[in-house]
This record gives structure tokens, C-alpha cells and sequence, in this order.
């Protein structure tokens, strides 16, 4: 892809209305401190919430995104399964998916990682050292051996997910929990990449290296992607001889 992916950044925008310790770290809500440095590195972001019509991801909304980035929380069964089938479908399509925090019980990333999803949590506000396990792959570039994460809530194995086509990141928490926490999937012609930090009440998403981490796994998610499969019934391409 010769131009930066076109961005739609998803959020519930729900935690920002009703609580004030969410609103004070994220006055103009989660999806804005995530957009925001994207836009200033120059690419083409918009914004869609939950309560907007057809939650802000219409036919033309998702035929016109290269990477969609998602947060959820609270509000996981509210969306709608069309929503959801189009969402899927665009993934297998050749969308890329950023799923964040604790959208990994959205209803998108369990559909197309056909588990549960499950984990362990703990919200104590405890370090979580993010370790760079595979240093060489597109989304750890730029990024040392270790992000460190004062205070954010603990995820702990086991995660139930499949095993990831590339694990990038491992985390570790200052209660001794182990989480696998960027996890980089192939569907289709589609990408998908995990990645764990972003509780509500903490500002992780104003950490510098949390944002690099998010736009270079815009950047890798976004490719183009290889030539569109045909299926069914197929004309032979070279003549049949008996």
C-alpha cells in the first residue's frame, strides 16, 4: 500500500459518560487519545462509537477503512450481530483489526478466533513490564526489550485464544502474572493483532511507546493484501488432453 491505511478507531464511548475517574484521564474519550497521535503521524483517522447510527460502521464507513482499531468493555452484547458479520467479513476480505484491552470479549474477536477468550484479571494498578519477544517482527520496531506500565490492570494465563501465528509481546505483572499480550493473526486476506494495555482509569494510551506500538501495527495490518481467491466450479486454465 503505497498510501498511510485509512484508520476507523471504534470505541463503546460509555465509561467516559458515566464515570468521572475514566473521564478525567480521557475528557474527549478513549477512541480521541488514540486517534489523535495517529492523525499527527499523518493518517487518515475516523472515529465510531457505539450509539452512533449502526455504531458508526456502516457499508461505506467499513468499505472505506484499511484498519479498524477496537475497545470495548462494558457493552460487548450491545452490538449488533449484522455489525459483527460485516465486520468478520471485511477481515477475511483483506480489513485489518486491532484489537485493544479488553475487547478480546468483543463478539468480533471471539468470532474469529473461535474460543472463549477467557482470562484471568485483577484490577490493583499494579507495573506490567510489556517484553519484546520477537524483536525482528514490523509491530516491535522502534520499541526496546521492555515497555514499562506503572500501573495497569493485570490480564493473566491461561488466555484462551489459539496459538498466534506471531507472538510479538509478553507481559509481566508485578503480582507474578504471565500474559501473552500481542498476539498477531492471519484470517483471510485479513490481519488481526491483539494487544493487551488500556484499562479505562489508567492514561496508557498517552504512553508514548504504547502509541508506536498501535501505529505499527496499523501500518503491518494495513498492507495490501495478496490476490483475491476465487472459489466453486473452475474452468481449467491450460486445455484437457485424455
Amino acid at each position: 500500500m503505497n498510501q498511510a491505511p485509512r484508520v476507523t478507531v471504534w470505541n463503546e464511548f460509555r465509561h467516559e459518560k458515566t464515570d468521572d475517574s475514566v473521564r478525567e484521564v480521557y475528557p474527549d474519550g478513549i477512541h480521541e487519545a488514540i486517534a489523535a497521535p495517529l492523525r499527527e503521524r499523518g493518517f487518515q483517522v475516523r472515529t465510531a462509537t457505539l450509539d452512533d447510527p449502526a455504531h458508526g460502521l456502516s457499508s461505506d464507513v467499513l468499505d472505506n477503512t484499511d484498519v479498524l482499531i477496537w475497545w470495548g468493555h462494558v457493552a460487548h452484547d450491545e452490538v449488533t450481530d449484522d455489525t459483527v458479520r460485516a465486520v468478520v467479513n471485511r477481515v477475511w476480505s483483506g480489513m485489518g483489526l486491532i484489537v485493544l484491552h479488553s475487547a478480546h470479549f468483543s463478539k468480533v474477536f471471539k468470532s474469529l478466533m473461535g474460543t472463549s477468550c477467557d482470562l484471568k484479571w485483577r484490577e490493583a494498578g499494579e507495573r506490567e513490564r510489556i517484553w519484546t519477544v520477537d524483536p525482528g517482527h514490523p509491530i516491535a520496531a522502534g520499541v526496546g526489550e521492555c515497555i514499562v506500565l506503572d500501573h495497569e490492570e493485570m490480564y493473566g494465563e491461561h488466555f484462551d485464544i489459539p496459538a498466534p501465528d506471531e507472538l510479538v509481546f509478553v507481559s509481566w505483572f508485578q503480582g507474578g502474572e504471565v500474559f501473552r499480550s500481542g498476539c498477531a493473526y492471519h484470517r483471510g486476506r485479513g490481519k488481526v493483532f491483539y494487544f493487551r494495555p488500556g484499562h479505562e482509569t489508567h492514561p496508557t494510551y498517552r504512553h508514548k511507546d504504547v502509541q508506536r506500538v498501535i501505529e505499527n501495527a496499523v501500518l503491518w495490518a494495513g498492507q495490501a493484501a495478496g490476490a483475491v481467491p476465487t472459489y466453486g466450479n473452475h474452468q481449467p486454465e491450460e486445455p484437457l488432453t485424455r
